[in-house]
């Protein structure tokens, strides 16, 4: 068996509540800036969020929420986002994080697997929050500043020091974020204490982020990707993080100027602006000097571009949700490879299997990439079948994604084994929108894939069967698919057909259709 592992020693990981790892060394910052509003310039302390953590943790007790509990967080990025997670934690319970575009089926759906007991969302969303908690645990509705019909979430603190809940780190769960993995609809991915202080201790060894970095908060916390190495890693730095709501390029470029930030956790699309469009050249962004792209791949072009342009290190990493979520980074410690998505982290291993007979595959040939460390989830809730089909019996992850190493034990990324569309690095579940546009009274069957786009990286394409006798127009198909779906989910394109291809068992043969689209065939 050939097992790569990462050119840094393993590390020594701390069995302990996230909440506490987090902080271990906020004393010594008290009156910094932990978090800034972007748009506002509204600023928490790292005393002032530390105290605002034990305010929520007290409020939830007071409640009745108890260890175990789960608590959902419907809203961009600001600031009180990790007083209200970190409160969570604080607690003993489970936060399940959404995107905040999502519908209200989307929410009640969420809401209704993870039995999630209150929600937390903002004025712009409190009409989808409130329908979607209908027929689900929810007991409470809060919202970040004040709005008629739910509670402010200033109102959920409480003065004394919360209770303490006996946490078993190694088996109790912290986050509970939703992946498709490698097929079918979301799923919730039970991430630990244990799992994700791992990745953070991880992440500290191999990127060095520091108490004098200042980051740019654009990728949202609801993703494991801002979650974790944003809103988890550079707070336990001592870091500064600039929150922004929504991305805007002109806002963007602006916080780094003011702001003078230093490194930018970003997805492709945000990198090839930095490459290309003519607004930069109006910001000073000599400060940005460190840029880690994750979450989809980023064509070389685009990598070497962004980095002449703006005189900054460019660098891919890799990981998934299930991960918690970092395996993989060119680090800034070790030699970058552009093409590349690093060495693994520490106390990760990984191998390259070949598809068709499960052995290992040589060095520098195809297969599957299969990881093993302790950041890897406890799997599915509600699922164990998906999970026994994600994590085999020796603990080997099996992420659906086809790579493979070079002599060096670099990982690059080439291809996935699984259905998940990658929309400007967010996940999009093909099984669901197919639900949405199978929904149109003319439709008789469809299948949806990913479609190559130079911006997105991947867009959804919808291959549609009408009904004998329907009539429908692309434009109509994408309509009423928008109505139902955040907008990252949408269909951006429509490809009419005769028949959907399948097996007998009537799974669609999505990769044949995957195959003929990136070659530019009708289907």
């Amino acid at each position: 068996m050939t097992i790569y592992r990462s050119p840094f020693p393993d590390v020594e990981i701390p069995v302990r509540p996230l909440h506490e790892h987090v902080f271990e060394h906020a004393d010594r910052w008290p009156d910094k800036a932990a978090l800034i509003d972007g748009p506002s310039g509204r600023t928490l302390t790292y005393g002032g969020l530390r105290a605002a953590v034990r305010s929520v943790a007290a409020g939830l007790a007071a409640r009745g929420f108890r260890k175990g509990d789960t608590f959902a967080i419907y809203s961009p990025n600001v600031p009180e986002y990790a007083a209200a997670f970190f409160g969570v934690s604080a607690a003993g319970g489970i936060v399940t994080t959404m995107n905040p575009l999502y519908t209200a089926d989307e929410v009640h759906r969420q809401l209704a697997d993870s039995g999630a007991r209150f929600l937390l969302t903002i004025p712009q969303a409190l009409d989808a929050a409130r329908s979607a908690v209908e027929g689900t645990a929810v007991e409470e509705v809060f919202v970040f500043g004040e709005a008629e019909g739910a509670t402010p979430f200033a109102a959920l603190g409480a003065e004394g020091e919360p209770p303490a809940p006996a946490l078993e780190p190694r088996r109790d769960l912290v986050a509970l974020p939703y992946s498709s993995g490698t097929t079918g609809m979301p799923k919730g991915v039970m991430l630990s204490h244990y799992n994700v202080v791992s990745n953070l201790v991880q992440i500290d060894a191999a990127e060095g982020i520091g108490n004098d970095d200042t980051l740019i908060g654009i990728l949202p916390f609801y993703h494991i990707y801002g979650m974790v190495v944003i809103m988890g890693a550079s707070l336990h730095a001592g870091a500064t993080v600039v929150t922004m709501p929504r991305f805007d390029l002109e806002q963007f470029l602006g916080l780094i100027e003011k702001h003078g930030v230093t490194t930018g956790y970003l997805v492709p699309p945000i990198v090839l602006a930095l490459a290309k469009h003519p607004l930069v050249e109006k910001y000073d962004v000599s400060s940005l000097r460190n840029v880690m792209s994750g979450a989809a791949p980023l064509a070389e072009s685009v990598a070497r571009d962004a980095a002449a342009r703006c005189d900054m290190l460019v660098r891919q990493g890799y990981g998934l949700t299930e991960t918690s979520p970092v395996t993989h980074t060119n680090t800034p410690k070790k030699e970058t490879r552009i093409t590349s998505v690093g060495t693994s982290l520490p106390n990760t291993e990984w191998r390259i299997v070949d598809v068709a007979t499960g052995a290992d595959a040589p060095t520098g040939d195809l297969g599957e990439v299969c990881i093993r460390g302790p950041q890897v989830m406890q799997g599915y809730l509600h699922n164990p079948e998906a999970t026994r089909a994600m994590i085999d019996e020796d603990g080997w992850l099996h992420t659906g994604d086809i790579g493979r190493a070079d002599a060096d034990a670099y990982l690059y990324v080439v291809d996935r084994l699984k259905e998940l569309i990658k929309y400007k690095g967010f996940q999009v579940a093909p099984a669901e929108i197919e639900a949405a546009v199978q929904s149109h009274p003319a439709v008789a069957d469809a299948a949806v894939i990913p479609s190559p786009d130079e911006e997105a990286g991947e867009v959804p394409k919808a291959f549609v069967v009408l009904r004998d006798g329907a009539a429908a127009t692309a434009d109509e198909i994408m309509a009423h698919v928008a109505e139902r779906v955040a907008p990252h989910k949408k269909v951006r394109r429509v490809e009419f057909i005769d028949a959907i291809p399948k097996v007998p068992s009537g799974k669609i043969l999505r990769r044949q259709l995957v195959e003929r689209e990136r070659a530019g065939r009708p289907a």
